[in-house]
């Protein structure tokens, strides 16, 4: 059958292409993507090429499909798993495949989210990591994967049990968080998780240089929701601040930070974080640099004397996968306040091109439709001219201006 797709060639060198993709094998599944959301490992990819760890090299001649946050609806099933999986049922899938570099949306001709079809081969299925899911959308599932990595963060954190060679695994229970530069969307999903899970925190303080993204992070996410869910939560923007480690630190009333969130691969964002963890403290370096030596100065005085830890997260386990779509359906988690923009498959290669320079949060694609990337917020100025938008304009409104399974319905529909 054909299908069109984004797929990566070479570095910088993307394009929308129709094809026909090959029958299935016993041992695999066709599925239709109905929606992908652009990730900014998929720029530094593209940016990459060839070059990327994960690509193959003979991409020039074999291209990949690219976008590896997609979900959509099963259509005809190999012999091998007939017994699991049925055509209609809806997908989601976990692109980090255990054991193997080959990822959806980096490695496979076939697989990726910038697609109206595709095929799972069987290594991925093999693996647990497409499974079936229940509910009213598919742009949940499609941002479960950047959930999942937040997830990952939460639990790959670790603190220790004084006297024993204990690690107990995840955040402190009842500890103070700092989210630095947590205002973007992978931070807003960090704050929303960390309202409800487990090991709920006292206090989550987030940082941010720009009073406009801490407003907009204010509005989805409020200091008294927060305090419904007995979390104090707490915005500042360090740019405005005079010391910024002595003022962070009396947000703590001197005790310092349990677990640190650095979401911006900055060196002094870096320093800063370590420099305002408690004793027994865990810093985790979340953002993933593009700078392969990319480093900053550490205290390893307080490694020593006061126990801190310092690691690196990427990504998030199968099981973060589906704790983040089973959270989102019980209300627990808010993934629509990751989401700023909305397109069709023809936006694709201009908005992952200049992503970087795209204003906002994630960028959701639906796949079988034709449209700019518009912003959620630019719907009112279109709703004066064309009455869909004017309609979809008061649907995201009544839902706190955040993309939702109505809206979505909506713009399936009207695109139909």
């Amino acid at each position: 059958m054909k299908t069109k797709a984004v797929r990566l060639y070479g570095v910088d060198d993307i394009r929308l292409d129709e094809f026909e993709l090959p029958e299935i094998k016993d041992d695999e599944i066709l599925v239709k993507v109905v929606s992908d959301s652009i990730c900014m490992s998929t720029w530094k990819t593209v940016k990459q090429g060839a070059n990327h760890k994960r690509v193959p090299n003979d991409v020039a001649d074999h291209p990949i499909i690219i976008g590896h946050e997609f979900a959509g609806d099963i259509v005809q099933v190999g012999k091998k798993w007939q017994d699991t999986f049925q055509p209609g049922q809806k997908f989601a899938q976990q692109p980090a495949i255990p054991g193997q570099m080959e990822s959806p949306g980096y490695s496979y001709a076939w697989c990726g989210g910038d697609t109206q079809y595709c095929i799972f081969p069987n290594d991925i299925i093999e693996a647990g990591c497409l499974w079936t899911f229940e509910g009213d959308g598919y742009f949940a599932s499609s941002v479960a994967e950047p959930v999942s990595c937040v997830i990952g963060g939460y639990h790959t954190n670790y603190h220790t049990v004084p006297g024993t060679y204990q690690h107990v695994m995840g955040t402190k229970k009842g500890g103070n968080i700092i989210i630095l530069g947590g205002c973007g969307p992978m931070g807003l999903g960090a704050i929303s998780y960390g309202l409800t899970f487990e090991n709920k925190p006292k206090r989550i303080v987030v940082t941010e240089i720009n009073d406009e993204r801490i407003n907009r992070a204010r509005e989805v996410i409020s200091e008294e929701e927060a305090a419904a869910h007995g979390v104090e939560l707490i915005y500042v923007n360090t740019a405005t601040m005079q010391d910024q480690v002595k003022e962070l630190m009396a947000l703590t009333d001197g005790k310092g930070y349990d677990d640190v969130f650095v979401y911006i691969p900055n060196r002094a964002v870096c320093e800063m974080g370590n420099s305002i963890m408690a004793y027994d403290g865990c810093m985790n370096l979340f953002a993933g640099p593009t700078d392969m030596k990319f480093s900053s100065m550490i205290n390893l005085y307080d490694c020593h004397y006061s126990r801190s830890k310092i690691i690196g997260s990427t990504g998030g386990t199968i099981d973060d996968m589906k704790e983040a779509i089973e959270k989102e359906a019980q209300g627990l988690i808010k993934s629509a306040v990751m989401i700023t923009h909305v397109g069709g498959l023809d936006s694709v290669v201009e908005t992952t091109k200049n992503l970087p320079d795209v204003p906002g949060g994630k960028k959701l694609v639906y796949t079988h439709i034709n449209m700019p990337m518009t912003a959620i917020d630019d719907f009112s100025k279109l709703g004066e001219q064309d009455p869909f938008f004017k309609e979809l304009d008061a649907v995201c409104k009544k839902n706190r201006g955040l993309w939702s399974a109505e809206a979505e319905k909506m713009l399936l529909e009207h695109f139909r």
